[in-house]
């Protein structure tokens, strides 16, 4: 399931507070974004003890419970996990995930709050949660009747809820300053084979594998580590990233003059990376008219242009990813810059 209607992590539990209190709800989001943590904290705040249920691990009978003798009838007893006397949280995890069968056995539940003969008690609040099936993740086509009885809520990544919540559970420095400069690349799309992907999941496993290891990690564990949590464009530009801090090389170094762009053939990939920095600086730097130019932009302006030449004299193909259009074609510098670089650059290389 689809929709162009989505919330961030901090906005999810306000929504749950006012929903979930009189609904079941359903949240609906790529894998590896927080979902189940979302729900474990939003139980957490309502001082509610959180029970999941994995979808893919449960048998119809998991739910139903087993048939007793009660005096001369039978009656079906549900499991200790559910049946509890106090109020609840719910949690239906990987729902969609479930057989038909066993997603058929949550009806009753969801909808009228019990199981045979037990009620859920007063105050208790139902969450199901699953991925959505171009995710490329394990998704059953829930039925209509099941569909129909939860309030849908589409959740996306949102790198400034992720920065807030990484300020207060001990993520990696490296990790959340790689992602302030980069916050394009905390999530990425799934792939369609067996390969890892970036997700907050994905940061916090290197984060913590980062902690494990300390801060004089070598190279090549550090890019086995990022390998196999991040997307691999990803990983190797935060492997780039901690050559900066180790070596305090950044872009700000070789604005002032203080660096030169890195020229050995081991620098590559921290090139490569400088020159994606350079970019997103200009991105964020240049206005949209040059009427709007203050002196200090100009100065800033003049700068990049001789900045881009000396790029281009050590990688053409770096200097071309400073200035080059994004994935659909469309321009992301300003159209005026674009036009002085064609003007002026090619006296200014004469120049030098």
């Amino acid at each position: 399931m689809e929709s162009a209607v989505t919330v961030t992590p901090d906005q999810l539990p306000e929504l749950l507070l006012s929903l979930a209190v009189v609904r079941p709800v359903f949240l609906w989001g790529a894998p590896g974004i927080g979902k189940s943590s979302l729900v474990r904290g939003f139980a957490e705040s309502l001082g509610l003890d959180c029970v999941t249920l994995l979808g893919t691990q449960l048998a119809p009978e998991d739910l139903i419970g087993v048939p007793q003798i009660v005096g001369e009838r039978s009656r079906f007893a549900p499991p200790e996990l559910i049946a509890r006397p106090e109020p609840y949280c719910l949690f239906l995890d990987e729902l969609n995930a479930a057989s038909p069968e066993v997603q058929k056995s949550f009806y009753s539940l969801i909808l009228d709050r019990r199981i045979g003969s037990y009620e859920l008690p007063a105050g208790s609040v139902v969450i199901g949660a699953g991925n959505r099936a171009t995710d490329n993740a394990l998704a059953r086509p829930m039925a209509s009747a099941l569909v129909n009885r939860m309030v849908h809520i589409h959740l996306r990544a949102d790198v400034n809820d992720w920065l807030k919540w990484a300020a207060h559970n001990d993520i990696h420095p490296w990790v959340v300053r790689y992602l302030t400069q980069r916050p394009d690349h905390l999530w990425s799309p799934a792939p369609k084979t067996e390969a890892p992907f970036s997700t907050p999941r994905g940061w916090h496993m290197l984060s913590d594998a980062l902690h494990s290891c300390g801060d004089d990690i070598d190279d090549t564990r550090l890019h086995v580590l990022a390998a196999g949590t991040l997307t691999a464009g990803h990983a190797s530009g935060f492997r780039s990233y901690v050559k900066t801090v180790r070596h305090a090389y950044d872009l700000d170094a070789v604005f002032k003059g203080d660096a030169d762009w890195p020229r050995g053939a081991a620098d590559r990939d921290l090139l490569y990376f400088l020159s994606e920095t350079f970019r997103a600086r200009l991105v964020k730097e240049l206005p949209g008219s040059r009427e709007h130019l203050s002196p200090t932009v100009g100065r800033f302006v003049l700068r990049a242009k001789a900045l881009l030449i000396e790029l281009a004299e050590i990688s053409v193909e770096c200097a071309q990813l400073v200035i080059a259009s994004d994935e659909t074609g469309t321009p992301v510098l300003p159209s005026w810059f674009m036009l002085e670089i064609s003007r002026d650059l090619p006296r200014l290389a004469a120049r030098r």
